[in-house]
């Protein structure tokens, strides 16, 4: 029996009754059962913490996740896909496009294109692979209330799409605290498993937790909630193949009295979360400067980019003038 053969049924520990409350709440892949936390499946499953360990170290063996030799890693690698962001120069900085099976995060200061870019991404994910995308819906989380179907669009029409039937491949949430963003991503899964979703969008991710976290008296909480937050993120990424893009807002540092203050906000947390890190900055008219800030494989350097009526596209000659 393969990896791709195994139901939830056949998890030792999970029968009938257990597999379909598991699939009420839109778990029917063992992968996602294997790599949940006890937490979380003891409340789904009304089990103790105790016995909700011992399924999901049953579904570990039965997946066989633990150790493995570097060349299984390498060929689960092989399988993650880009989404192109329209721009050839914003590709290349992140390695051919925003990647399936990581958190790519974009921050800067207001109108840098952070939101911008969320936009053409959930166009793009969209698009066949051999045009740059996945063929695949949009999952678009709102904390802010910036989300533009007019921008959708726009972007829609530039690449010769059908505007109605691109909107109708967004699946958006508006989130109203922290709270409730978290627990739009945990219960995630149902949609994405349902409607096959290849990209995940939180704009922007630490609005909320800056709001309702507020002072150093709550500053560990916060960490600590945005950590499971990002990890859970991280699962969903891991398990179903897709790519997640976090927006995230920035603040200055007055400490700093020579060169650039920006700093993100989240701290160590997200900056080890985040497996791409963008610094967007503006530039003159309608330019902005990606900086890679962090990647595992990629050096850190600059491109520039255009942000047009039609979407994200590469700066041409007149703009650089």
């Amino acid at each position: 029996m393969t990896k791709k053969d195994v139901k939830i049924e056949d998890v030792p520990g999970i029968g009938p009754k257990l597999a379909q409350k598991l699939r009420d709440v839109g778990i029917s892949d063992p992968m996602v059962l294997a790599v949940s936390s006890p937490a979380e499946l003891a409340k789904i499953l009304d089990i103790g913490e105790g016995v909700a360990m011992k399924v999901i170290k049953a579904a570990r063996d039965l997946l066989g996740i633990g150790f493995e030799t570097a060349d299984k890693i390498y060929e689960r690698k092989l399988k993650a896909q880009r989404i192109t962001t329209g721009s050839k120069n914003l590709d290349e900085l992140l390695g051919g496009g925003v990647e399936t099976q990581a958190i790519t995060e974009a921050f800067g200061q207001f109108g840098s294109g952070k939101s911008q870019l969320g936009f053409q991404l959930s166009v793009n994910v969209q698009l066949p692979p051999e045009k740059g995308g996945l063929g695949r819906p949009c999952l678009f989380i709102d904390t802010e209330n910036t989300f533009s179907p007019d921008r959708i669009v726009l972007i829609a029409k530039a690449h010769g799409l059908d505007p109605n039937e691109v909107l109708k491949n967004i699946y958006v949430a508006r989130a109203y605290n922290a709270e409730h963003q978290i627990y739009l991503v945990e219960r995630a899964h149902e949609i994405i498993e349902e409607k096959n979703i290849g990209l995940i969008v939180v704009d922007s991710l630490t609005s909320h937790f800056r709001a309702d976290f507020v002072g150093r008296g709550e500053l560990a909480e916060r960490q600590q909630k945005l950590n499971k937050h990002l990890h859970t993120l991280q699962r969903l990424a891991d398990a179903y193949n897709l790519a997640v893009y976090i927006t995230n807002q920035v603040m200055a540092r007055p400490d700093i009295l020579f060169g650039d203050p920006t700093q993100p906000v989240g701290g160590h947390v997200l900056a080890h979360m985040a497996t791409y890190r963008i610094y967007l900055r503006k530039s003159k008219r309608n330019l902005r400067i990606a900086r890679l800030v962090d990647a595992p494989n990629l050096p850190e350097r600059e491109v520039l980019f255009a942000i047009t009526e039609e979407g994200i596209r590469d700066a041409d000659k007149e703009s650089k003038k």
